[in-house]
């Protein structure tokens, strides 16, 4: 990697660029930890399925720490997606099988709880798997880590050891966040039980740091004292972030806005157990279309599984790339668009100069090499071409494409070929249920003769432009349209039942002039295009 292409990066306006900027001059001084490596972190609670949220969280760890071994090319970097599978279960999750019996084992350790799918020894280690799963479907390179493996093992101890050590200062930072009845039974310890194997929020009456161990009141009254280590305790989340970055030595995690009082909380406990908390950007959550915040008890969000019936993954890794600070709508009506975006930043690399493409997002989607582009031909213009068509038979496409771009095939424009089945996918279950086609109004429908014998006089095989340029003179021409957005209204409503549309040269010169006259003539007829 040349050291013109290292200073271009440094002075990067992409946002992974500046974080990992960042991330080398202020915590890591220009230099390699004494552990080896820098190590990038994101965790995940595996009470539920993987979703969304996950997939951004790592899509945008990912996106710096790609950017950080452009800049320092000889600091090896190591990626922790870590599962909180220590963690007891407080309810049972609604998307499973066999609830009756997770409930009776409510309070244990996701990684004692036997599987309700009936397909890994334990719902923790069927969770994970899902996750990893998950995670490898989109090619991520990550070290999946378990807590149960880190507290079983002994690798967390040091840190137990530490925070019964800190115990009394870290009950300071934890006590005036809470409320006064929870004060009263709060300890950073959640001894996991001998005789039940549950996860107690109990009292801790007793502490010896000398032996390592605390005694705590049991559900049942008694006093029982057990070590903090071995795995005998499960700590308090934000104590347990805190623990774990200061035994990994985490330089980097990102984290929703939601949780920066917990990031601030944790990181002063970090620092009471000698460690430094890892660089943090705080991202912003998801809204609905309506604007409000997204909820998976209110399921008015937009899972991975939903974004992918209808776009590939890249326009999804996108959508996580922009604006990470900024809340933004997530619903099904940015995907064409959010795949149109893809595509022009695609399309416009390999022209850019080095500082350009340091800055394009589709550097940071595949790790500086993008794929070549393809046919130019646009998501949005798939899908009113399928609108028009009303086409949900693949072929029906490929008929017109091939004979706007003879030289594209399935097999050498594969990614054309992937937004074809896409597009149908989208038509029929958005677009079509939505069409709404009208008249034109005896204004409009002189407009639209002008419009068809106009396309008459151009040659079968005219250029995009000279296409655009009549739909422009056109419209231009006719006193009835007050700006020419009325106009592309008007042919939007009319011919494509739609409210919004593509760029009509384009459109008409992919669904081919003769068509669209005789679509013009048969919305003059009075037909209906719905049908």
């Amino acid at each position: 990697m040349s050291d013109t292409l290292r200073a271009l990066a440094r002075t990067a306006t992409a946002w992974p660029f500046q974080e990992a900027v960042a991330l080398l001059d202020q915590r890591l001084k220009g230099k390699k930890p004494a552990k080896g490596y820098v190590l990038f972190e994101s965790g995940y609670g595996p009470s539920g399925l993987p979703h969304i949220g996950t997939f951004g969280e790592v899509a945008r760890t990912t996106m710096v720490r790609r950017a950080f071994e452009l800049l320092a090319p000889d600091i090896p970097t190591r990626l922790f997606a870590f599962s909180d599978d220590r963690d007891g279960l407080r309810k049972v999750p609604d998307n499973i099988p066999n609830k009756e019996m997770v409930r009776e084992h409510l309070g244990k350790p996701l990684t004692q709880i036997p599987d309700p799918f009936g397909t890994h020894p334990s719902f923790g280690q069927h969770n994970n798997a899902m996750l990893q799963g998950f995670l490898d479907s989109f090619g991520f390179e990550y070290e999946f880590q378990s807590a149960t493996d880190w507290y079983t093992s002994g690798r967390f101890d040091e840190g137990c050891r530490k925070v019964l050590e800190h115990y009394d200062a870290i009950m300071e930072v934890m006590l005036p966040t809470l409320g006064e009845e929870r004060q009263q039974t709060y300890s950073p310890f959640l001894p996991v039980c001998q005789k039940t194997g549950r996860v107690l929020q109990v009292p801790v009456v007793e502490r010896n740091p000398s032996a390592g161990t605390i005694v705590y009141k049991d559900e049942d009254g008694s006093l029982v004292e057990t070590p903090v280590t071995g795995g005998r305790v499960k700590l308090q989340w934000k104590a347990d972030w805190a623990m774990r970055w200061y035994v990994l030595e985490v330089d980097y995690e990102m984290s929703g806005k939601d949780l920066i009082p917990s990031y601030q909380l944790a990181s002063r406990i970090c620092r009471l157990l000698g460690g430094t908390p890892p660089m943090n950007l705080s991202y912003e959550l998801f809204l609905d279309d309506k604007g409000q915040k997204i909820s998976k008890s209110r399921g008015n969000g937009l899972a991975v599984e939903d974004w992918l019936r209808y776009a590939p993954p890249e326009s999804l890794a996108l959508f996580m790339y922009q604006k990470p600070k900024a809340a933004k709508r997530l619903y099904f009506d940015v995907i064409p668009r959010t795949v149109d975006d893809y595509l022009s930043f695609v399309e416009k690399f390999p022209a850019e100069d080095e500082t350009k493409r340091l800055n394009n997002p589709a550097w940071h989607i595949h790790n500086g090499e993008p794929p070549r582009p393809e046919t130019g031909l646009s998501y949005n213009i798939l899908l009113n071409l399928a609108s028009v068509c009303h086409a949900e038979d693949r072929s029906v496409l490929w008929h017109f494409i091939s004979r706007y771009v003879p030289e594209a095939t399935p097999a050498n424009a594969p990614f054309l070929d992937k937004l074809v089945d896409y597009a149908i996918a989208y038509y029929k279950d958005f677009v079509k249920p939505n069409m709404r086609y009208r008249k034109p109004s005896t204004d409009e429908a002189a407009a639209l003769e002008d419009l068809a014998r106009e396309l008459a006089a151009l040659p079968e095989h005219a250029e995009v432009e000279a296409i655009q340029n009549v739909v422009y003179e056109v419209g231009k021409r006719h006193p009835a349209f007050a700006d020419l957005r009325a106009w592309f209204l008007a042919l939007y409503e009319i011919l494509l039942g739609q409210d919004q549309g593509p760029r009509m040269g384009s459109f008409i010169a992919l669904y081919g002039i003769n068509e669209t006259i005789s679509l013009i003539r048969r919305a003059l007829a009075g037909e209906d295009l719905g049908a």
